[in-house]
């Protein structure tokens, strides 16, 4: 876990601070809106009822204590790396809530799409990692893109990875390899759509998600409340094209989220007997 985390702290500082002062900004922007639709109404309440100004007053105040104190916590959650609300169900207001709101004061700005959903991604990722979940090798899903594979193979990898001729010409070879010996299944998705069928077929407890910023921040949407573990592939020849990934942030991912084996190791104590078949005709 450890590890992982290191990883994370180096190639994502940048990503944290601007989400912390898009976070300081919404506040702002909620706080001044509260106030707004305070003020507005406030002389037509005062002619309803004397203390209705008061009441209206004390709501809104709960409700802007309610959010602020709720960034606060989100803020040093993110800066510390441990979970510290009560309800650990925050990455869900992350998700539905918060993002819509740091899209907007991130195009206001000037930010890229690509930056804010990276921003997103990490916050994700550390609200996934602070939760301390801990699954069965069967119960993870590691998804991948189908852009991962050479664009010159023919081997179709969609229906079934283990199809994978292991050339060596791409990352595949090398993520499956990683499967056989934490014992994780693999799905390759050629979309949005397939990806949701997948994850609505196998019902796993986590996934893995290999893909572009775009489609890995609706793929944490779409699979909530499913924890989604985003890892950006790199893009050397361009979208869509021969992408490549950083193998030890999947080995990473495995290692943290995986229950150990009696030996102390991440993964499954008993290899599953019909992987172990197909190794071997692999090999």
């Amino acid at each position: 876990m450890n590890d992982i985390r290191l990883k994370i702290k180096k190639k994502t500082r940048k990503e944290k601070r601007i989400f912390l002062i898009l976070l300081g900004l919404s506040i702002l922007g909620i706080l001044f809106g509260a106030i707004v639709l305070w003020l507005v109404p406030y002389i037509g309440f005062s002619n309803i009822h004397p203390k209705l100004p008061l009441i209206m007053a004390l709501f809104f105040s709960a409700i802007l204590f309610f959010l602020i104190g709720g960034a606060i916590t989100l803020a040093f959650t993110i800066i510390r790396g441990k979970n510290l609300f009560i309800n650990k169900k925050m990455r869900g207001v992350v998700i539905k809530f918060l993002f819509p709101i740091l899209t907007i004061v991130g195009k206001v700005m000037g930010l890229s799409k690509d930056e804010i959903r990276r921003c997103f991604i990490v916050i994700n990722n550390e609200l996934v990692l602070s939760e301390n979940q801990k699954v069965r090798p069967e119960r993870m899903l590691i998804l991948l893109p189908h852009c991962l594979q050479n664009h010159e193979c023919d081997v179709r990898i969609t229906g079934n990875i283990e199809n994978c001729k292991r050339c060596g010409r791409c990352k595949i070879k090398d993520i499956v390899e990683l499967s056989h010996r934490y014992h994780v299944s693999i799905s390759v998705a050629t979309g949005g759509t397939m990806a949701r069928r997948i994850v609505k077929e196998k019902r796993p407890d986590l996934i893995i998600g290999v893909a572009c910023e775009r489609d890995l921040t609706s793929g944490i949407q779409d699979a909530y409340p499913i924890p989604v573990f985003g890892i950006y592939n790199q893009r050397p020849n361009g979208p869509c094209f021969d992408t490549d990934v950083d193998l030890n942030l999947i080995e990473g991912g495995m290692k943290a989220f995986l229950e150990e084996r009696s030996d102390g190791r991440a993964g499954s104590g008993s290899p599953d007997t019909k992987q172990m078949g197909e190794e071997k005709e692999a090999t």
